[in-house]
């Protein structure tokens, strides 16, 4: 698994758990909430019937007739009150109030409890007391079962404490708020979870994209294609980057020279060979026409000498170059009737038909010296190796967003074992009838075609002969 695919799956456990984690505890921190929401209304309620008891109440149960009918009423009246998600349709309240010992004198609950022993309730006992008193219960007679929150609150007769009023209310209603509550919460942390996921994701892909845009530069490098250093940013990436580039132009200024040197000695010897080799005959005492012979050998040697230092100014100047100084329109019937006209008088030699099928390219723009040096090139190339009485074909057609020429001939086409050297510094293969090539046409061509942004490719015909495409934007 990649650092990068680590990282993304580091991020989403740790966003899962740290949103698990908060919903968790939100929902933990919602009952004491809700409890406090609902004990606090208790409190003044407890507090005012606390009130109304001591203007009427001094301590004798016998007072209470008309609360009993007040809280009869009250549990048998049938109402409809929507609370957000909660349909309300009864009273759920029971009140209990006792004397000064503790002992129950008045119970909503139909009387049942009336008479006992309440004093060590804590809502009694402490409000007995002087303190505050509360307490939950889950033993309810009323609610059997269910949580029950109990507020007190003292009854004071000419500021003498006499009893204590206690207000009973079922937590089932908090439960359903509750329980919607939670689950709201729980889809709002999915959601907000979800959201930094792919918040997370587009940062991720913004941070990883100039490091695969940089990936890709490297590995174009290694492959030994033209390329520019891609735009990174402004940042850390951007910086590595640039390193990176100044890195490879200093390396590749090395590997250059030594390459160059090393392959201009190799391709040297033999023409230096052959010339010692003539000198040294001709000092000696030869007929007339064996010295013509070695002379018109030293001629063509040093010849080829000439054209291996040409075509290495050339090279090494096209492959300085990072990109075109300024691009023209290109007038392709004109570059394809320069070439052909110039070679007009090899192929009439070998007796070589050279047929032409141009597609116009009013939107074609690139350096036209240089394309017709490549275009050249190639018809060179497939000259060489064309024999008497052949025919080369040149096309020019629009595919793929790309402008390509084709040069197609009826020669032996690429032995299997040259097929990936062709477009190599000084590889060449034998000709029939001619003299060795300096091996490096084909890599001018792609020097070309890679500063237009384009590409190159030799490869056999479907029958006979082979296929040479140069292609540009």
């Amino acid at each position: 698994m990649s650092i990068k695919a680590r990282i993304f799956l580091i991020f989403v456990a740790l966003v899962a758990a740290g949103f698990y984690v908060l919903v968790e505890f939100v929902q933990d921190e919602l009952r004491p909430s809700y409890l406090e929401s609902l004990e606090e209304p208790l409190v003044d309620t407890a507090n005012l019937l606390a009130e109304v008891l001591a203007q009427e109440w001094n301590g004798e149960s016998s007072e209470f007739v008309p609360l009993y009918d007040i809280f009869d009423r009250a549990y048998k009246r049938r109402f409809s009150a929507k609370i957000y998600n909660l349909v309300k349709n009864e009273m759920d309240i029971r009140v209990y109030v006792t004397d000064a010992r503790g002992i129950v004198r008045f119970d909503s609950d139909s009387r049942r409890h009336e008479g006992k022993d309440y004093s060590r309730w804590n809502d009694v006992y402490r409000t007995l007391r002087g303190q505050y008193g509360a307490r939950m219960t889950h033993d309810d007679p009323l609610y059997s079962g269910m949580a029950v929150l109990y507020v007190a609150a003292p009854v004071y007769h000419e500021n003498e404490l006499i009893g204590v009023v206690s207000i009973g209310k079922p937590a089932r209603n908090l439960d359903h708020f509750l329980a919607d509550a939670k689950s709201k919460i729980a889809l709002m942390g999915m959601v907000a979870a979800l959201l930094v996921l792919a918040l997370g994701l587009i940062l991720y892909r913004w941070v990883t994209r100039p490091m695969n845009r940089l990936v890709d530069y490297v590995e174009e490098v290694k492959s030994g294609r033209r390329v520019t250093l891609p735009q990174l940013g402004r940042n850390e990436i951007g910086t590595m980057g640039a390193a990176m580039e100044e890195m490879r132009v200093a390396l590749e200024g090395k590997d250059y020279a030594e390459r160059y040197v090393q392959t201009l000695t190799h391709e040297l010897k033999s023409p230096l060979a052959a010339i010692r080799g003539a000198a040294e005959i001709l000092q000696e005492d030869v007929p007339e026409e064996e010295r013509q012979k070695f002379l018109r050998n030293i001629r063509e040697q040093v010849g080829r000498q000439q054209d291996i230092i040409d075509r290495m100014l050339e090279l090494a100047a096209l492959e300085k170059c990072r990109e075109l100084e300024q691009r023209e329109p290109i007038d392709i019937t004109a570059l394809v009737d320069g070439v052909t006209s110039a070679l007009a008088p090899l192929s009439k030699k070998k007796n070589i038909t050279i047929d032409v099928d141009l597609e116009p390219a009013k939107d074609l723009q690139g350096d036209p010296f240089l394309l017709r040096q490549a275009v050249t090139n190639l018809l060179q190339n497939a000259l060489k190796f064309s024999s008497d009485g052949d025919q080369i074909t040149i096309t020019a057609r629009r595919h793929d967003g790309l402008f390509c020429f084709q040069i197609t001939d009826q020669g032996p086409g690429i032995p299997p074992y040259a097929e990936d050297k062709v477009f190599e510094r000084f590889y060449s293969l034998p000709a029939p009838n001619e003299r060795k090539g300096t091996g490096l046409g084909l890599s001018f061509v792609r020097e070309i075609a890679a500063l237009h942004g384009g590409n190159t490719s030799l490869e056999n015909g479907k029958e006979r002969g082979a296929v040479a495409s140069l292609c540009i934007p």
